[in-house]
Protein backbone atom coordinates (compact mmCIF):
# COMPACT_ATOMS: atom_id res chain seq x y z
CA UNK A 1 0.00 0.00 0.00
CA UNK A 2 2.71 2.46 0.99
CA UNK A 3 4.69 1.59 -2.13
CA UNK A 4 1.66 2.39 -4.33
CA UNK A 5 1.15 5.74 -2.60
CA UNK A 6 4.84 6.51 -2.95
CA UNK A 7 4.77 5.71 -6.67
CA UNK A 8 1.65 7.86 -7.13
CA UNK A 9 3.30 10.78 -5.33
CA UNK A 10 6.43 10.37 -7.42
CA UNK A 11 4.32 10.32 -10.61
CA UNK A 12 2.45 13.46 -9.61
CA UNK A 13 5.72 15.15 -8.75
CA UNK A 14 7.13 14.29 -12.17
CA UNK A 15 4.00 15.69 -13.82
CA UNK A 16 4.41 18.95 -11.91
CA UNK A 17 8.07 19.18 -12.92
CA UNK A 18 7.15 18.42 -16.53
CA UNK A 19 4.41 21.06 -16.46
CA UNK A 20 6.78 23.69 -15.10
CA UNK A 21 9.36 22.75 -17.73
CA UNK A 22 6.76 23.14 -20.50
CA UNK A 23 5.71 26.53 -19.14
CA UNK A 24 9.29 27.73 -19.00
CA UNK A 25 10.01 26.44 -22.49
CA UNK A 26 6.91 28.14 -23.91
CA UNK A 27 7.85 31.37 -22.13
CA UNK A 28 11.33 31.16 -23.65
CA UNK A 29 9.77 30.65 -27.09
CA UNK A 30 7.69 33.74 -26.51
CA UNK A 31 10.77 35.79 -25.65
CA UNK A 32 12.58 34.57 -28.76
CA UNK A 33 9.51 35.38 -30.80
CA UNK A 34 9.47 38.95 -29.50
CA UNK A 35 13.14 39.33 -30.43
CA UNK A 36 12.79 37.92 -33.94
CA UNK A 37 13.30 40.07 -37.02
CA UNK A 38 10.29 40.54 -39.32
CA UNK A 39 11.29 41.45 -42.85
CA UNK A 40 8.63 43.54 -44.60
CA UNK A 41 9.43 45.38 -47.81
CA UNK A 42 7.77 48.81 -48.07
CA UNK A 43 8.11 51.72 -50.48
CA UNK A 44 7.30 54.43 -47.96
CA UNK A 45 4.53 57.00 -48.25
CA UNK A 46 5.57 60.63 -47.98
CA UNK A 47 3.66 62.19 -45.10
CA UNK A 48 1.25 65.04 -45.71
CA UNK A 49 2.43 68.59 -45.14
CA UNK A 50 -0.51 70.54 -46.57
CA UNK A 51 -3.27 71.92 -44.35
CA UNK A 52 -5.99 69.70 -45.82
CA UNK A 53 -3.95 66.54 -45.37
CA UNK A 54 -2.94 67.40 -41.81
CA UNK A 55 -6.55 68.24 -40.92
CA UNK A 56 -7.65 64.87 -42.30
CA UNK A 57 -4.89 63.23 -40.26
CA UNK A 58 -6.11 64.96 -37.11
CA UNK A 59 -9.59 63.56 -37.72
CA UNK A 60 -8.25 60.05 -38.32
CA UNK A 61 -6.01 60.27 -35.25
CA UNK A 62 -9.02 61.13 -33.09
CA UNK A 63 -11.52 58.75 -34.67
CA UNK A 64 -9.50 55.63 -35.56
CA UNK A 65 -8.11 54.74 -32.14
CA UNK A 66 -4.71 56.45 -32.14
CA UNK A 67 -5.59 58.77 -29.26
CA UNK A 68 -6.97 55.85 -27.22
CA UNK A 69 -3.46 54.51 -26.69
CA UNK A 70 -1.09 57.33 -27.52
CA UNK A 71 -3.16 60.08 -25.91
CA UNK A 72 -4.55 63.27 -27.46
CA UNK A 73 -1.10 64.85 -27.29
CA UNK A 74 0.78 61.83 -28.65
CA UNK A 75 2.81 61.41 -25.46
CA UNK A 76 1.57 57.87 -24.84
CA UNK A 77 -0.52 56.45 -22.05
CA UNK A 78 -1.02 53.28 -20.04
CA UNK A 79 -4.09 51.50 -21.37
CA UNK A 80 -3.77 48.09 -19.71
CA UNK A 81 -2.84 47.48 -16.08
CA UNK A 82 -4.71 44.55 -14.59
CA UNK A 83 -2.77 44.58 -11.31
CA UNK A 84 -1.73 40.98 -11.99
CA UNK A 85 1.47 41.55 -13.90
CA UNK A 86 0.10 42.75 -17.24
CA UNK A 87 0.95 46.37 -17.96
CA UNK A 88 0.98 47.99 -21.39
CA UNK A 89 1.90 51.59 -22.07
CA UNK A 90 1.93 53.00 -25.58
CA UNK A 91 4.97 55.09 -26.48
CA UNK A 92 5.36 58.78 -27.12
CA UNK A 93 4.96 59.18 -30.90
CA UNK A 94 5.77 62.89 -31.16
CA UNK A 95 8.92 63.95 -33.00
CA UNK A 96 10.59 64.40 -29.60
CA UNK A 97 10.13 60.75 -28.66
CA UNK A 98 11.54 57.37 -29.72
CA UNK A 99 10.03 57.61 -33.22
CA UNK A 100 11.39 61.07 -33.94
CA UNK A 101 13.93 59.62 -36.37
CA UNK A 102 11.39 57.50 -38.27
CA UNK A 103 11.50 57.71 -42.05
CA UNK A 104 8.47 57.38 -44.31
CA UNK A 105 9.36 53.69 -44.69
CA UNK A 106 9.53 53.22 -40.92
CA UNK A 107 6.12 54.80 -40.45
CA UNK A 108 4.53 52.63 -43.13
CA UNK A 109 6.14 49.53 -41.65
CA UNK A 110 4.86 50.15 -38.12
CA UNK A 111 1.40 51.49 -38.98
CA UNK A 112 0.44 49.11 -41.77
CA UNK A 113 2.49 46.08 -40.79
CA UNK A 114 3.05 46.20 -37.03
CA UNK A 115 6.84 46.13 -37.34
CA UNK A 116 9.14 48.63 -35.62
CA UNK A 117 12.08 50.36 -37.30
CA UNK A 118 14.46 47.83 -35.72
CA UNK A 119 12.60 44.99 -37.45
CA UNK A 120 10.90 43.59 -34.36
CA UNK A 121 7.16 43.09 -34.16
CA UNK A 122 5.03 45.43 -32.08
CA UNK A 123 3.34 43.29 -29.43
CA UNK A 124 0.12 45.31 -29.28
CA UNK A 125 -0.79 47.58 -32.18
CA UNK A 126 -4.01 47.42 -34.23
CA UNK A 127 -2.07 47.37 -37.48
CA UNK A 128 -4.58 44.90 -38.90
CA UNK A 129 -7.05 47.79 -38.71
CA UNK A 130 -4.65 50.26 -40.31
CA UNK A 131 -3.25 47.89 -42.93
CA UNK A 132 -6.08 48.89 -45.26
CA UNK A 133 -5.43 52.63 -44.99
CA UNK A 134 -5.18 54.27 -48.38
CA UNK A 135 -1.88 55.95 -49.13
CA UNK A 136 -3.56 59.33 -48.68
CA UNK A 137 -4.89 58.45 -45.23
CA UNK A 138 -1.58 56.96 -44.10
CA UNK A 139 0.16 60.12 -45.27
CA UNK A 140 -2.43 62.23 -43.46
CA UNK A 141 -2.10 60.45 -40.11
CA UNK A 142 1.69 60.55 -40.11
CA UNK A 143 1.65 64.14 -41.30
CA UNK A 144 -0.58 65.14 -38.41
CA UNK A 145 1.44 63.21 -35.82
CA UNK A 146 4.56 65.06 -36.91
CA UNK A 147 2.87 68.39 -36.18
CA UNK A 148 2.09 67.52 -32.54
CA UNK A 149 4.15 69.48 -30.03
CA UNK A 150 7.27 67.42 -29.18
CA UNK A 151 7.47 65.53 -25.90
CA UNK A 152 10.69 63.98 -24.64
CA UNK A 153 9.25 61.40 -22.25
CA UNK A 154 7.12 58.33 -22.78
CA UNK A 155 8.90 55.08 -23.57
CA UNK A 156 6.76 52.05 -24.34
CA UNK A 157 6.16 49.57 -21.51
CA UNK A 158 5.23 45.94 -22.21
CA UNK A 159 5.12 43.78 -19.07
CA UNK A 160 3.49 40.40 -19.44
CA UNK A 161 2.54 37.79 -16.82
CA UNK A 162 3.74 34.23 -17.31
CA UNK A 163 0.41 32.90 -18.71
CA UNK A 164 0.44 35.55 -21.45
CA UNK A 165 4.07 34.80 -22.30
CA UNK A 166 3.24 31.10 -22.54
CA UNK A 167 0.18 31.66 -24.76
CA UNK A 168 2.24 33.97 -26.97
CA UNK A 169 5.03 31.44 -27.23
CA UNK A 170 2.54 28.73 -28.19
CA UNK A 171 0.92 30.95 -30.83
CA UNK A 172 -2.44 31.30 -29.09
CA UNK A 173 -1.83 35.05 -28.70
CA UNK A 174 -0.41 36.72 -31.78
CA UNK A 175 1.42 40.00 -32.13
CA UNK A 176 0.46 42.72 -34.58
CA UNK A 177 2.54 41.49 -37.52
CA UNK A 178 1.18 37.93 -37.34
CA UNK A 179 -2.40 39.04 -38.05
CA UNK A 180 -1.65 40.71 -41.38
CA UNK A 181 -1.29 39.59 -44.97
CA UNK A 182 1.79 41.68 -45.72
CA UNK A 183 1.45 41.07 -49.46
CA UNK A 184 -1.85 42.92 -49.85
CA UNK A 185 -1.55 46.11 -51.90
CA UNK A 186 -2.74 49.36 -50.30
CA UNK A 187 -6.48 49.95 -50.36
CA UNK A 188 -7.79 52.16 -53.14
CA UNK A 189 -9.58 55.41 -52.27
CA UNK A 190 -13.33 55.28 -51.72
CA UNK A 191 -15.45 58.42 -51.90
CA UNK A 192 -16.92 59.32 -48.52
CA UNK A 193 -20.66 58.69 -48.66
CA UNK A 194 -23.37 56.94 -46.68
CA UNK A 195 -23.12 53.61 -48.47
CA UNK A 196 -21.81 50.12 -47.82
CA UNK A 197 -18.63 50.60 -49.85
CA UNK A 198 -17.43 53.52 -47.73
CA UNK A 199 -18.77 51.81 -44.61
CA UNK A 200 -16.56 48.80 -45.33
CA UNK A 201 -13.53 51.10 -45.35
CA UNK A 202 -14.55 52.63 -42.01
CA UNK A 203 -15.19 49.13 -40.58
CA UNK A 204 -11.52 48.27 -40.91
CA UNK A 205 -11.12 49.98 -37.53
CA UNK A 206 -13.29 47.25 -35.97
CA UNK A 207 -11.51 44.06 -37.02
CA UNK A 208 -8.81 44.17 -34.32
CA UNK A 209 -11.42 43.31 -31.68
CA UNK A 210 -14.36 41.94 -33.66
CA UNK A 211 -12.29 39.86 -36.08
CA UNK A 212 -11.98 39.97 -39.88
CA UNK A 213 -15.49 38.56 -40.22
CA UNK A 214 -16.84 40.92 -37.51
CA UNK A 215 -18.37 38.01 -35.60
CA UNK A 216 -16.69 38.93 -32.31
CA UNK A 217 -15.30 36.55 -29.73
CA UNK A 218 -12.38 36.78 -27.31
CA UNK A 219 -10.42 39.99 -27.86
CA UNK A 220 -6.87 38.94 -28.82
CA UNK A 221 -4.30 40.07 -26.26
CA UNK A 222 -6.88 41.58 -23.94
CA UNK A 223 -6.91 40.97 -20.17
CA UNK A 224 -8.94 37.92 -19.10
CA UNK A 225 -11.62 40.07 -17.45
CA UNK A 226 -12.51 41.78 -20.72
CA UNK A 227 -15.84 40.59 -22.15
CA UNK A 228 -15.92 39.01 -25.58
CA UNK A 229 -16.39 41.34 -28.53
CA UNK A 230 -19.95 41.30 -29.86
CA UNK A 231 -21.03 39.58 -33.06
CA UNK A 232 -21.80 42.42 -35.50
CA UNK A 233 -23.02 40.21 -38.33
CA UNK A 234 -26.76 39.72 -39.01
CA UNK A 235 -28.75 36.85 -37.53
CA UNK A 236 -29.49 35.27 -34.17
CA UNK A 237 -27.18 36.42 -31.40
CA UNK A 238 -26.10 39.54 -33.25
CA UNK A 239 -25.63 42.74 -31.27
CA UNK A 240 -27.01 44.57 -34.30
CA UNK A 241 -30.52 43.32 -33.47
CA UNK A 242 -30.62 46.09 -30.84
CA UNK A 243 -30.25 48.76 -33.49
CA UNK A 244 -33.23 48.94 -35.79
CA UNK A 245 -32.05 52.10 -37.51
CA UNK A 246 -28.90 54.07 -38.07
CA UNK A 247 -29.78 56.82 -35.59
CA UNK A 248 -30.01 54.30 -32.72
CA UNK A 249 -26.68 52.79 -33.70
CA UNK A 250 -24.96 56.17 -33.98
CA UNK A 251 -26.38 57.19 -30.60
CA UNK A 252 -24.60 54.15 -29.11
CA UNK A 253 -21.31 55.22 -30.71
CA UNK A 254 -21.71 58.68 -29.25
CA UNK A 255 -22.85 57.67 -25.74
CA UNK A 256 -21.27 54.27 -25.07
CA UNK A 257 -24.68 52.94 -24.05
CA UNK A 258 -27.08 50.41 -25.53
CA UNK A 259 -30.67 51.45 -26.30
CA UNK A 260 -31.75 50.07 -22.89
CA UNK A 261 -29.31 52.43 -21.16
CA UNK A 262 -26.77 49.79 -20.14
CA UNK A 263 -23.12 50.68 -20.65
CA UNK A 264 -20.75 48.79 -22.92
CA UNK A 265 -17.60 47.90 -20.98
CA UNK A 266 -14.91 47.55 -23.63
CA UNK A 267 -15.19 49.74 -26.72
CA UNK A 268 -12.99 52.62 -27.90
CA UNK A 269 -15.69 55.24 -27.38
CA UNK A 270 -13.14 58.03 -27.07
CA UNK A 271 -12.56 57.40 -30.78
CA UNK A 272 -15.99 56.23 -31.89
CA UNK A 273 -17.74 59.37 -30.69
CA UNK A 274 -15.38 61.34 -32.93
CA UNK A 275 -16.66 59.64 -36.11
CA UNK A 276 -18.40 62.18 -38.31
CA UNK A 277 -21.99 61.55 -39.37
CA UNK A 278 -21.02 60.25 -42.81
CA UNK A 279 -18.59 57.67 -41.44
CA UNK A 280 -20.90 56.58 -38.61
CA UNK A 281 -23.96 56.13 -40.84
CA UNK A 282 -21.90 54.43 -43.55
CA UNK A 283 -20.59 51.97 -40.96
CA UNK A 284 -24.15 51.05 -39.98
CA UNK A 285 -25.11 50.66 -43.64
CA UNK A 286 -22.20 48.29 -44.23
CA UNK A 287 -22.86 46.18 -41.12
CA UNK A 288 -26.34 45.44 -42.45
CA UNK A 289 -24.78 43.82 -45.52
CA UNK A 290 -22.02 41.58 -44.10
CA UNK A 291 -22.47 37.78 -44.32
CA UNK A 292 -23.98 36.22 -41.16
CA UNK A 293 -21.57 34.23 -38.99
CA UNK A 294 -21.82 32.38 -35.74
CA UNK A 295 -20.41 34.28 -32.77
CA UNK A 296 -16.63 33.97 -32.66
CA UNK A 297 -16.39 32.49 -36.19
CA UNK A 298 -13.38 34.13 -37.82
Amino acid sequence: MHGWVKRLGLGLGLLVVLGVAILMFASMLGQRKRERSVDVAVQGVAWATDATGVERGHYLYRSRGCAECHGPDGSGREFINDGKGMRIRAPNITVGGPVGHYTAQDWERVVRHGVKANGRAVFIMPSEDYNRFTDADLAAVVGYVRTIAPRSDGEAVVKLPLPVKVLYGLGVIRDASEKIDHHLPPAQPVAAAVNAQHGAYVANMCIGCHGPGLSGGTIPGGPPDWPAAANLTPGAGSAMLRYGDANTFVAMLRSGKRPDGSGIKVMPFQSLRELNDTDAHALYTFLKTVPPRNAGQR
